[in-house]
């Protein structure tokens, strides 16, 4: 089982809202929803290998992360709370929601996917392989021009520097390794179990895969809303907070 002992940043009051971040970068990836702290008690962490969490020794699954999720959890005595989680920290939400229901009062999906498509698992193999050989460095570019608009890697926006200072410095097994979780997950039979009332999050110029998985996504959770923020691609969130931050907080204090 992944190490529950992880350095877990704790911010605000309120209900339990636990923070699941990316592939190839770490908590800091939700500095932009501090404002939430208001209403909220935030929790961020490191998935394993990402920031100061060590790389892990050798593979794990995507329901090996959740099940670090819960052991997290009761760690700290945190026994019901919200989840949100975007791409890789996604797949972690949706199956944290199916195994746990008790343990999840609101659930949030960003740009995410319950399986990606077969042409995709080659892709996450192909990425492995050139984190392992090469390192995650020389994807940079690529994966800034799958994660943000034009405008906003031209504008260098804070989002984009962020994550592009991360994954410069990203563990290349680390990555390899998430990379091989993502591409064996399949949660599409969980989804109709997950009973928490859920907000998918999605950018509206995402690839196609992913608007799919979004409209997939929000019509198998059986109480579940859709909502697109325009003008974005995979962190739809770093590009616009401002905008997520509204929905978040308006789908959370929802009655």
């Amino acid at each position: 089982m992944l190490n529950a002992d992880v350095s877990l940043i704790k911010e605000g009051t309120g209900t339990p809202l636990m923070l699941l971040h990316c592939l190839g970068v770490d908590h800091r990836f939700w500095v932009f929803a501090r404002p939430l702290a208001q209403n909220f008690t935030l929790y961020r962490y490191d998935l394993p290998g990402h920031g100061l969490s060590p790389v892990p020794h050798g593979a794990y699954s995507i329901a090996g992360l959740a099940d670090q999720l819960a052991a997290i959890m009761k760690k700290h005595a945190i026994t019901r709370g919200h989840i949100g989680g975007i791409s890789l920290g996604g797949l972690i939400a949706q199956d944290f929601a199916a195994r746990y229901p008790e343990r999840v009062d609101r659930l949030v999906l960003i740009d995410t996917t319950p399986r990606y498509t077969d042409e995709m698992r080659r892709m996450w193999a192909k990425r492995a392989g050139t984190a392992r050989s090469k390192g995650v460095a020389v994807m940079v570019d690529a994966l800034l021009g799958i994660w943000f608009s034009k405008q906003a890697i031209a504008q260098n926006d804070p989002g984009v520097s962020y994550v592009r200072e991360t994954l410069a410095h990203c563990n290349g097994e680390a990555y390899a390794v998430a990379c091989e979780a993502l591409a064996a997950a399949d949660l599409r039979a969980a989804l109709g179990s997950i009973r928490a009332k859920t907000l998918v999050v999605c950018g509206d110029d995402d690839i196609p895969s992913f608007l799919d998985a979004a409209r997939q996504l929000a019509g198998s959770i059986p109480d579940a809303r859709l909502a697109w923020i325009s003008g974005t691609r995979h962190a739809s969130v770093l590009e616009k907070p401002a905008d997520a931050v509204a929905l978040l907080r308006s789908f959370l204090q929802m009655t």
